[in-house]
């Protein structure tokens, strides 16, 4: 004799259970600000400005970060200037696997991007660079050169025509 539980149990085994899945629509992603294209372009320029001399980056100094680190009351070493050279020699070392100096893998090398980029940000909100950063785009520079230089015919050409503005006829009669 089959109990009825057990009957159950059998035709519940044989249902099927369907899911049906709705289409979604492709989540959007965000647009970025930037893109990695784009933070390459801004690392490039200011590396170069900075190579170039057109900026200077006012790293903080020994008595800058003396300030935030108490320790160096205690320790006959001042580790304020450790951090100081630290902080250049991260830099420096960032901007030699950027340029292909120090061998690294192209992961390591977007990090140091990514890395100098932060370091630019970081050195501008402090206000610690000095100067332009200049780009790096040739035609860029030279339409704004033309533009400048345009600019500067027609205050030219305002200037002579002030200056050289043929006298009136009827102040000639009057002086007569």
């Amino acid at each position: 004799m089959v109990s009825k539980e057990t009957k159950d149990n059998a035709e519940d085994k044989k249902v099927i259970s369907v899911r049906i899945k709705r289409k979604t629509e492709p989540k959007a992603e965000p647009a970025l600000l930037f893109s990695q294209k784009d933070i390459r372009k801004f690392v490039t320029e200011f590396v170069s400005s900075w190579i170039r001399g057109d900026i200077i980056i006012r790293f903080p100094t020994a008595a800058e970060l003396a300030k935030k680190i108490p320790l160096s009351i205690a320790f006959p070493t001042d580790p304020s200037v450790n951090a100081e050279l630290k902080i250049k020699e991260h830099y420096v070392n960032q901007l030699s696997i950027i340029a292909g100096i120090k061998p690294a893998s192209a992961d390591e090398q977007e990090k140091a991007i990514s890395e100098v980029f932060k370091m630019l940000l970081m050195f501008r909100s402090a206000n610690r660079i000095e100067g332009k950063i200049i780009s790096n785009d040739l035609e860029k520079r030279i339409r704004e050169l033309e533009k400048t230089v345009k600019n500067q015919g027609k205050l030219v050409e305002q200037i002579t025509g002030f200056l050289f503005k043929p006298k009136n006829q009827n102040k000639k009669a009057r002086a007569s």
